[in-house]
């Protein structure tokens, strides 16, 4: 969905088809104009993925014009800062040095600099592998629901077992026992993260894709209200239904933020409000555009150019930080299931009541159905995918209501 979204913006505003490399291929990417994918097979790790990146900077080493590397999920963002020093011979690569990619990356690490820059984020608790090997009584200081989540996302890629999730919620202690337990017997090793539940449906969350020059500057902030996540297991935490957002405070704290730990390139940040105190709690970085960050092209800041406008034009620099939405006339709902399910599942709020009436004023849009990008194989496929949701949505969303967060 990411790489689809970033190339409808790269054609968007250049009219050019982009080159994508994957290990495997879902059905956004399939029979679409847009973009040349290639495959293979173990590219999402090392040693295959460096091998194949050699191979593919041959091609451009002598290109007329400069080439972008752009990472579309946690593992390949990661791969290209570890590899930046090499592949930067190449490709400009809007990255971090891997160093600071990793205390970001990981959950624990995070919270850690969140704290020392004074970012609010959930009462949080440690819980780690050798803890549950030495059958030590792990105590929960929260009142439950609590919140139970991997530090480290690219490892947890990797895992699988019946009831897994991105996120879970638990209600009592013999169900966080067996979950822990789960998880470390089925060859997680890194740390968990165990968090104080921030009371709230899926309204109360945020979302907020940013974008910060070569110089550490941040140069466009957009914020999207979520209103309907998906409900399946193993895409809880997913977006389906974003509106777009203004917020000065939290673009203010999101700016100093990412300007004091001198970041660079893309970033997208999940928060949720927290009623007790008032006040925006944060979950994550990632060091990549979002799964649903289309919603801020469609809102008209296009993500592709901004980097290429900071390391091909060089004009970037001197612009002055954009901070979108405040304009509620250029305001579009962005949509990653039909509307009949979001009619049917999203909460009865003023959010909710706001992208209704941008329905009914045609003022919708999603990543996929490009007017560009069509064929009747093409838009067999992807109201195919989109139909599926209705039935994802029938299953899981009343077993998961209220259970699960980002």
């Amino acid at each position: 969905m990411n790489v689809y979204g970033m190339a409808r913006a790269f054609h968007d505003q250049y009219g050019e088809t982009v080159q994508a490399y994957a290990e495997a291929q879902l059905a956004p990417t399939r029979y679409t104009k847009i973009l040349n994918l290639t495959l293979f097979s173990g590219f999402a790790e090392d040693p295959v993925f460096i091998e194949k990146m050699r191979e593919i900077a041959k091609k451009y080493e002598k290109h007329e014009e400069p080439v972008i590397l752009i990472g579309c999920g946690d593992g390949y963002a990661e791969l290209i800062s570890k590899h930046k020093e090499e592949l930067s011979k190449t490709f400009i690569c809007p990255y971090v040095d891997y160093d600071l990619l990793k205390s970001l990356n990981n959950k624990e690490s995070f919270y850690k600099v969140a704290d020392e820059h004074k970012l609010p984020h959930p009462l949080t608790t440690i819980v780690t592998k050798a803890m549950y090997e030495d059958h030590d009584e792990i105590k929960v200081p929260y009142d439950y629901p609590v919140a139970l989540k991997p530090a480290n996302s690219v490892e947890w890629l990797d895992i699988h077992f019946e009831g897994r999730k991105k996120a879970f919620t638990i209600h009592s202690d013999a169900e966080f026992k067996d979950i822990v337990g789960k998880i470390y017997d089925n060859g997680y090793t890194s740390d968990l993260i165990l968090q104080d539940f921030i009371p709230g449906d899926d309204s109360n969350m945020r979302v907020l894709n940013a974008y910060v020059d070569k110089e550490h500057h941040v140069k466009m902030m957009c914020l999207g209200h979520p209103i309907l996540e998906d409900p399946t297991p193993q895409a809880i935490g997913n977006y389906v239904a974003i509106v777009p957002e203004f917020n000065q405070d939290v673009y203010d704290l999101v700016q100093k933020f990412l300007e004091d730990i001198k970041f660079t390139g893309y970033a997208n940040f999940d928060m949720k409000f927290d009623s007790r105190d008032n006040t925006f709690k944060f979950f994550e970085i990632n060091l990549r555009m979002g799964r649903s960050s289309f919603f801020v092209t469609l809102n008209g800041y296009n993500l592709a150019k901004y980097v290429v406008e900071d390391y091909i034009e060089n004009s970037l620099e001197n612009e002055p930080t954009v901070y979108a939405n405040k304009n509620k006339a250029q305001h579009k709902l962005w949509l990653g299931v039909p509307v009949k399910v979001f009619r049917k599942y999203a909460a009865d709020n003023e959010a909710s009541h706001y992208a209704e009436d941008l329905i009914k004023q045609d003022r919708v849009g999603t990543t996929v159905f490009y007017d560009k990008d069509r064929s009747f194989k093409r838009w067999l496929l992807l109201t195919y995918m989109f139909h599926n949701y209705v039935k994802r949505f029938d299953t899981y969303f009343e077993a998961n209501k209220g259970r699960d967060f980002k």
